[in-house]
Parts: structure tokens; C-alpha cells; sequence
């Protein structure tokens, strides 16, 4: 069994773990607002509102994420960046069922062919990416980070994350914000899979130099270039962290998470792609399938869009709606159905929603 095997399997173990762990947190934020914001309308509801923490589900949520992650990290150490970023296809999957039995969401035809579009394009990707995963030197990676074509793949990452920042404040179209929302997490946050990979490479020399007889072993790891990737890869996973947790607050989880994820997979292939030049084993059948694939994992986004009348759904059925105003959000409660409930507002500050 090569190690791009191992590194596979675990790594889809992984993914699963983490797709579980952020449906629980999505459940614990859903009981946080049905508990507290439908129980007692009219009060200050977020004075009286318990830090999200105090929730088992949520609780339990951030430890199977954390888990999850930790695998991923392992996992790293055996296979080429992309094929693992294209493994985690397996989450669409999974994301259904969880869905389904966790969040009680209605799980439609259409929606389980935008998935099946999205895990045969990550196959794609899979089945012609990279199998390859050799070691790195401390100074090849050095090298790598300082090359003219990654510097300029960082330039274009922070355009991109600048574009989509700037849509997503202005808060128009139903489909955009999310999607705007889930970029910026993406490109950013995918960047802590780099900083995974590297740290897990000079583990893996670590121990192999250690095994071997050979000079350095452990001592590789006590290093400037080391301390220096543990700090970013802890930067940017707080930060996807931090954007997923919110994000979940935010948005319907069987919409979000995907986006999530299509994010995720899309910038660490493409990352993984200029850093460590895997794109020099591709010829040219391995290009055209590459592009087969993206081309179904982008389908499987557009099937992914919600419907206009099913958007509307909620309001008709009385449910809670959220609007964007300036700094501050506001959960109305349509009053048509009730007429001793009229024009209840709740204030939802930025600032709070953050801290809780």
C-alpha cells in the first residue's frame, strides 16, 4: 500500500469527522435562537443570552472538528496537497445525511444532484491529480515560499479576497452574499493547509531522520522557519475557525457548509498547485479531465442556489427572516399570522454577535 493510501484514508476520516462536528455546531447555534429568541420576545433578548459555549451541541461539535482536523494534519504527511484538498468531496456526501438526521433539513432531488455533480468533479480531480508526496528540506521549502510564481498567486489571493469582501459588505443578492462570504473564508483560510503540509513534512523528516540513524532528527524541528509556519498555520485556522463558526450563525447550513467547502478544495488544490509545482506532472489528458472536473463542481454550486419561492417559503410560513442594515442585524417575526404580534424587532448589534 503506498502512502498516498494511508494518507487518503485517513484523511477521508478526517473529513467526515469535521463535516459532523460543523452540523452539531450549526445544531447548537439553531437551539441557542429557538430557545432564547422565540421565549422571550419583547425583552432584551441578547443581555440574557448565554455564550454559545454553554451549548452541548456545540460543545461537542468543536471536538469532533478538532479531531477531524487533527487527522487532516496527519494525513498530510503521505499525500500531494491536492489529491487530500479533493478528497474532502466526501463531506458533500456525509453533509446530506447529517443534514437530515441532525438538523432535520428536507434533503430535495435537486440538491442531491447538485451534490453528485460536485463529489464526480472532485473524483475527477482525485482519479488525474497528483499522487506524489516526497519530502521537503527545510530549505526547499524556504525556496519555494520566496518563488516569483507563488508570490504572485499570493497577490491574486488577496485581490480576489479585497473583490469579494467588498460584495459581501454591500449585502445585495441572495445567492452572492453567502457565496462572497464563503471566498474570502476559503482563500484565507485554505492557506492553513500549506502551512499543514509544511509542518507535517518537517515532522515526517523528523522522524525519518531519527529512524534512519541520521543526523538532525528532532532537532530539525527546533527551528526559526518551524516556529514561524506553526504560528500562520494557528493565523489563518483560527481564522477559518472563527468564519466558519459565524458563518453557520448566519447562514442555512445545508447552503453554506457546501460553499464552505468548494471554497476550501478550490484555493488548497490551487495552492498546493504553484507552491509545490504539481501541475508539472500534468500532460494533456490530466488537464482536460482537471477541467471536467471543475466544471462539474461548479454546476453542482449553480444547482446548489436556492429557489426563489423556496427563499420566500419561510416568511410565508411565519419563520424568523434576517436583514443587513448598516452595523446592525435585525430577526423580524412576520406579524400577518397573529394579530397580538405586530412589528417585533429584535436587535442584533455586530459587535455582540461576534462576542456570544
Amino acid at each position: 500500500m503506498g502512502d498516498w493510501v494511508i494518507g487518503a484514508l485517513i484523511n477521508l476520516l478526517g473529513s467526515i469527522f469535521i463535516n459532523f462536528g460543523t452540523n452539531l455546531l450549526k445544531l447548537g447555534h439553531d437551539e441557542r435562537k429557538k430557545h432564547y429568541a422565540l421565549g422571550n420576545l419583547g425583552t432584551n433578548v441578547r443581555a440574557r443570552m448565554k455564550p454559545i459555549i454553554y451549548f452541548q451541541a456545540w460543545r461537542v461539535g468543536i471536538l469532533f472538528f478538532a479531531i477531524g482536523n487533527c487527522l487532516n494534519f496527519i494525513s498530510f504527511g503521505y499525500a500531494a496537497q491536492s489529491l487530500l484538498s479533493a478528497l474532502g468531496s466526501i463531506q458533500f456526501i456525509s453533509n446530506i445525511g447529517f443534514a437530515y438526521l441532525i438538523l432535520n433539513k428536507t434533503v430535495t432531488i435537486k440538491l442531491l444532484a447538485a451534490t453528485g455533480f460536485v463529489v464526480v468533479g472532485n473524483i475527477f480531480l482525485v482519479a488525474f491529480g497528483n499522487h506524489q508526496s516526497p519530502v521537503y528540506t527545510p530549505e526547499q521549502l524556504g525556496e519555494n515560499y520566496t518563488n516569483i510564481i507563488f508570490l504572485l498567486y499570493c497577490l491574486s489571493l488577496v485581490l480576489i479576497v479585497a473583490l469579494h469582501h467588498s460584495v459581501y459588505n454591500r449585502g445585495e443578492g441572495q445567492m452572492l452574499v453567502p457565496f462572497s462570504y464563503a471566498v474570502v473564508s476559503g482563500a484565507i483560510g485554505s492557506c492553513s493547509v500549506l502551512f499543514a503540509k509544511s509542518l507535517s513534512n518537517m515532522l515526517r523528516l523528523s522522524m525519518s531522520s531519527s529512524g534512519s540513524g541520521g543526523g538532525g532528527g528532532y532537532s530539525t524541528l527546533h527551528t526559526g522557519f518551524t516556529y514561524s509556519m506553526l504560528l500562520m498555520f494557528l493565523s489563518t485556522g483560527g481564522f477559518w475557525m472563527a468564519r466558519l463558526n459565524e458563518g453557520l450563525s448566519r447562514f442555512d447550513a445545508i447552503l453554506i457548509v457546501p460553499m464552505f467547502q468548494i471554497a476550501w478544495t478550490f484555493f488548497s488544490i490551487c495552492t498546493g498547485f504553484v507552491y509545490f509545482e504539481e501541475y508539472k506532472v500534468f500532460d494533456a489528458l490530466r488537464t482536460t479531465m482537471f477541467i471536467i472536473g471543475m466544471v462539474c463542481v461548479f454546476v453542482g454550486i449553480y444547482l446548489l442556489a436556492p429557489d426563489d419561492d423556496e427563499s420566500s417559503k419561510g416568511l410565508k410560513d411565519g419563520s424568523l427572516v434576517v436583514s443587513k442594515s448598516q452595523d446592525v442585524e435585525r430577526l423580524f417575526l412576520p406579524s400577518d399570522q397573529n394579530s397580538q404580534i405586530k412589528d417585533i424587532e429584535i436587535i442584533w448589534t455586530s459587535y455582540a454577535d461576534e462576542k456570544c
